[in-house]
């Protein structure tokens, strides 16, 4: 599949996302009293969880064997996990108090800002094939010296 191709599918699933994710939010921030940044990692948990599912089915879709899928959750929460966590759990106060957005306006700023960087994490470690993956998460072996 082209990266042009997938990047279009990856955003699709994003823009999917994004209303599930400001629709978490929502539901969220009205059960926790106003605790946004509570509601926000909440939300975004959510939003993992189910983008993981439509990128495996549907924009990595040629990357996915049964017995990979463990071990692709695991590199998604860390990678995608961590980078849309932190990048929200970082800019929502910044965006909230510093630039007096609305809540779901700088969830949904927050959200654009993290999608480069989640879908080169996805493309080239999350997702990667099989061989690319295990050989980032294994030590390269070096070759047998021989003293003469």
């Amino acid at each position: 599949m082209s990266p042009l191709v997938r990047w279009w599918r990856f955003n699709c699933v994003g823009a999917i996302g994004m209303a599930v994710q400001l629709g978490a939010l929502a539901c969220f921030e009205r059960v926790s009293c106003g605790h946004y940044l509570m509601a926000t990692a909440a939300a975004v948990e959510l939003t993992l969880l189910h983008n993981f599912v439509w990128h495996l089915h549907y924009t990595w879709r040629d990357r996915r064997s049964a017995r990979a899928i463990p071990g692709q959750l695991v590199r998604f929460h860390l990678a995608n996990g961590v980078v849309s966590l932190a990048g929200n759990l970082a800019l929502m106060p910044l965006l909230v108090h510093g630039a007096r957005l609305p809540v779901l306006a700088a969830n949904a700023a927050a959200i654009i800002c993290c999608s480069v960087v989640n879908f080169a994490l996805g493309h080239l470690w999350a997702f990667a094939p099989a061989h690319a993956a295990g050989r980032a998460a294994q030590p390269t072996a070096r070759p047998a010296t021989h003293a003469p």
